[in-house]
C-alpha cells in the first residue's frame, strides 16, 4: 500500500481554519517551560502560585471527592451542576453581577463563553467592533467564525465610544457585535467610564449589536470607587451578553466560567455546548461550588486586593526607577495588568528574544492588536510577581531595552 503524506496546503481545510488564530500569550506558557535561566515572568495574565487558596481546594477536594459514592465524574446537566448554580446564585447576589437561575450558564472557562457567544450570533463577513489593544484570544474567537474586525482606541477611560460610532459611520455598515473588557481592561489596565459605559450601550440598542461583556477582573478593585457593571447597567436587555471566570479570582486551571445572558438564549447555548463537551468538568465545579458556598471567597478576595495593590505599587516604583526616562505606563484601580509605552524607538517585537536572554519575560505591544499596531508598547502582568522579583525583572527589561537600543 502506498504511503500516504500530505501538507496543510493539499488538505481540503475548511475556509474558517485560515482565520484561526492562534495566542502569542497562551504560547508564552510553552516558550519558558522551555528555558533553563532564570526569568522573571511578567508575561501571562494568572495569579501566582501563592495566591491560589491551594490548601483550601485540596481539603475541599478530599472530602468532596474522594469517597466512593461520589457522583463528581459523572456527567452533569450541560447548563451547569446544580450545586454550583446555587453556590454562585447566592455568592452574586446584592452586587453588581447578580444574575438570576434562568439567565446563569456554567461554562469552561471565560474562554468558552465568548466562543459559544462568537457561534450564536457571527456570521462569516459580520463588522465586530474590539478595542485597541485588547484581548487578542477574544478577538481571535471573533476571527474563527469569519468576522471582520474594527479597532477602536483606548484611553485612560477606556474604548472612546464617541470614536466607535465616528468609525462605523466611515465603514458603512452596522456592526453585528461589540468586545469589551470594561473594568481593568487586558492589557491596557483602564476602566470604561460611567458615561461611556451608558453611551455604548446607546448604540449597541440603535445598531441592534450584541455587547460582549468580558470582566474577568472586575471583583479585585483595590483602589478607587465601584463602577455598575455593563450587565447592570443593562437591566437584563437581551442583547448584553456577560461573560465572567474564576480564572482571575480563583484559579485558571479550575477552567469554570458562567455566562450571564437572556434565558432565550439559554437553547441555543446548551446546543452549542453539547456540541463541544457535553458539561463542564464535574469535579472542578464541585470545588468551585464548596469554595462558595463556605464563604471562603470573600476573605480570598480582600487578601488578594491588598496583595495587588501592593505589588502594583512595587512595579510602578521600578519602571519609575528604570525606564522614568524613557517610557510611560498606565496606572489601573485593580486588576492585573500595567501597559508601557516606549519612547525611545525601541521596537518590542524585537526586543523580546534580547529580554528573554536577560531573563524576564513580557508580551509584546502587537500580540494586542489583530492589525499588529502598537510596536512601541509592552504588556506587563504585576499579579503573579513578588515585589522583590518585579525590582529584578524591571532591571533586566531596562539592560535589554540598553543592549538593542546601543
Amino acid at each position: 500500500m502506498r504511503e500516504m503524506t500530505a501538507t496543510t496546503t493539499s488538505l481540503p481545510l475548511a475556509d474558517r481554519a485560515a482565520g484561526l488564530v492562534g495566542s502569542v500569550i497562551d504560547s508564552s506558557t510553552s516558550l519558558l517551560q522551555r528555558q533553563t535561566h532564570d526569568i522573571v515572568r511578567f508575561a501571562m495574565g494568572s495569579p501566582a502560585p501563592e495566591a491560589i487558596p491551594t490548601s483550601i481546594l485540596s481539603e475541599i477536594g478530599a472530602r468532596e471527592l474522594g469517597h466512593a459514592s461520589s457522583d463528581a465524574y459523572d456527567y452533569a446537566a450541560t447548563e451547569g451542576d446544580p450545586r454550583l448554580r446555587e453556590a454562585l446564585l447566592k455568592t452574586l447576589t446584592g452586587i453588581s453581577d447578580e444574575t438570576t437561575d434562568d439567565r446563569l450558564f456554567i461554562t469552561a472557562g471565560g474562554m468558552q463563553g465568548l466562543d459559544l457567544i462568537g457561534k450564536i450570533f457571527i456570521d462569516p463577513g459580520d463588522l465586530v467592533i474590539t478595542e485597541s489593544p485588547t484581548y487578542t484570544n477574544g478577538s481571535a474567537t471573533a476571527l474563527s467564525y469569519g468576522a471582520e474586525l474594527l479597532e477602536v482606541p483606548v484611553d485612560v477611560d477606556g474604548m472612546q465610544v464617541d470614536l466607535a460610532e465616528e468609525l462605523v459611520a466611515a465603514t458603512g455598515r452596522t456592526p453585528k457585535a461589540i468586545y469589551t473588557i470594561p473594568t481593568f481592561q487586558n492589557p491596557s489596565g483602564t476602566t470604561l467610564s460611567l458615561s461611556r459605559r451608558r453611551r455604548l450601550l446607546e448604540l449597541a440598542d440603535r445598531w441592534g449589536a450584541v455587547v460582549i461583556d468580558d470582566d474577568p477582573y472586575g471583583m479585585l478593585r483595590f483602589d478607587g470607587t465601584d463602577l455598575p457593571t455593563m450587565h447592570e447597567l443593562a437591566e437584563g436587555h437581551p442583547l448584553v451578553v456577560s461573560v465572567r471566570t474564576f480564572s482571575k479570582i480563583v484559579a485558571p486551571g479550575l477552567r469554570v466560567g458562567w455566562v450571564s445572558a437572556d434565558p432565550a438564549l439559554h437553547p441555543l447555548l446548551i446546543n452549542a455546548k453539547q456540541a463541544m463537551d457535553t458539561c463542564t468538568n464535574v469535579p472542578a465545579q464541585r470545588l468551585v461550588a464548596a469554595f462558595l458556598a463556605e464563604g471562603h471567597l470573600d476573605e480570598h478576595l480582600r487578601t488578594q486586593r491588598a496583595e495587588y495593590r501592593r505589588r502594583k505599587l512595587a512595579m510602578q516604583s521600578a519602571l519609575q526607577e528604570h525606564l522614568g526616562d524613557i517610557a510611560t505606563w498606565t496606572d489601573p484601580e485593580g486588576g492585573f495588568f500595567l501597559w508601557v509605552t516606549l519612547h525611545n524607538g525601541v521596537d518590542t517585537q524585537q526586543l523580546f528574544e534580547i529580554a528573554l536572554a536577560e531573563g524576564v519575560a513580557y508580551i509584546p505591544g502587537p500580540a494586542f492588536s489583530p492589525d499588529g499596531n502598537f510596536h512601541d508598547a509592552l504588556r506587563l502582568c504585576f499579579a503573579s510577581t513578588a515585589p522583590d522579583r518585579t525590582r529584578e525583572g524591571i532591571a533586566r527589561l531596562r539592560a535589554a531595552i540598553d543592549r538593542l537600543a546601543g
